[in-house]
């Protein structure tokens, strides 16, 4: 049992470990960062599905929210309207989507399958784009179709559904964050002068 214990308590993410034996170093010195708690780090990543047939037909959002539980391994929230629009026939309250915020060794597990499995099983991939940071550090990345996770089993789902995936970072700004999503191996596509 004490065996047992310790192994689960000595476990730590590939990508957790990576960040703390190389990038930190790395980080440190690109930017001249003396403090290594001032270091830029991920937070959390944020998973997203907006359910818009949701309003017509409720059984849509449970399969989504069971499906995004699949992905994230713990329980997503249902998200709701905040006005009403007409519209849209969206009444203020009405169940939309679902999110899960990821923290602590569960976000580092899905950021690995994201850039290891997940992204590389993507049609005609060509790298996410570099221009989706929002000016402090975090980056947002659209995903069309929720099936390129091998977690998600493709026998139970009815339609495929766009999910969003935002990464958040204690960066100051977009540079720093691209550096250390870059070095944890996110693959980036390049600019067409470079490529």
């Amino acid at each position: 049992m004490a065996n047992a214990q310790q192994a689960a308590t000595s476990y730590a993410p590939r990508l957790k470990q990576q960040y703390q034996d190389e990038i930190v170093d790395k980080l440190a010195k690109e930017f001249g960062i003396e403090n290594a708690m001032a270091v830029p780090r991920l937070e959390k990543i944020v998973l997203n599905m907006g359910i818009g047939e949701a309003t017509e037909n409720i059984k849509i959002l449970d399969e989504a929210v069971e499906e995004l539980a699949q992905l994230a391994g713990q329980r997503p929230v249902i998200t709701r309207a905040r006005k009403s629009i007409a519209a849209f026939k969206l009444r203020e309250g009405t169940p939309i989507g679902c999110r899960v915020t990821l923290r602590g060794d569960r976000m580092w597990e899905f950021l690995d399958r994201l850039i290891s499995v997940a992204l590389p099983r993507v049609r005609d991939f060509r790298g996410v784009p570099a221009g989706s940071f929002d000016g402090r550090g975090n980056y947002t990345l659209g995903i069309k179709d929720h099936l390129i996770f091998p977690d998600v089993d493709y026998h139970k789902v009815n339609s495929p559904k766009g999910l969003n995936v935002t990464l958040v970072s204690t960066a100051d700004n977009d540079e720093k964050a691209f550096y250390l999503l870059r070095e944890l191996g996110m693959p980036f596509r390049l600019p067409r002068s470079e490529s």
